[in-house]
């Protein structure tokens, strides 16, 4: 038997303005989206910030409901939205960040599993890597060059066709 090790590589900067510009601004708008985001029952506001490869910038945010499993996080929002609107356009990088409401988030905000599921379809779908920035309030940010570094066994569309399809 052998083990094989796995290293996950993320850069850490100090803070936001230690970034490209490019990913500074797109995490900039992913603040503004946290700002709108509906969430009267965690007081948890999570934005995201999706650039497409055409130049557009889709923001979304997190949506509660009291029927807890009926909201939607952040990420998803502005994925799904950027899909609909430009299907033909691939993500390339999106920024994540969160406001608390009672406690300042001073660490970097990752994605939840289903998050990483989705957008690891989706830099698939693209053929392209999706650079993935995340940073609470303020502070340290985190990036991922690719969701393979997030998410390296992800479930993926051809090993489902290939035990569905004859």
């Amino acid at each position: 038997m052998s083990k094989e090790f796995f290293q996950i590589e993320i850069s850490k900067y100090p803070s936001e303005n230690d970034l490209e510009l490019n990913d500074r601004q797109l995490l900039a708008q992913a603040h503004e989206a946290a700002l709108r985001a509906y969430a009267p029952y965690s007081h948890f506001k999570v934005g995201a910030a999706v650039l497409l490869d055409n130049g557009i910038i889709i923001t979304g945010n997190n949506q509660e409901n009291a029927a807890y499993p009926s909201g939607l996080c952040a990420e998803r929002v502005a994925l799904f939205y950027a899909n609909a609107q430009f299907p033909d356009c691939t993500p390339v990088a999106i920024a994540i960040t969160a406001i608390g409401e009672t406690r300042p988030v001073t660490e970097p905000i990752t994605p939840c599993g289903s998050c990483r599921q989705v957008m690891a379809e989706y830099e698939k779908k693209g053929g392209k890597n999706l650079k993935v920035i995340m940073q609470g309030q303020e502070g340290v940010v985190m990036v991922a060059d690719s969701m393979k570094v997030l998410l390296p066994f992800s479930f993926a569309n051809d090993l489902l066709l290939k035990y569905i399809t004859n």
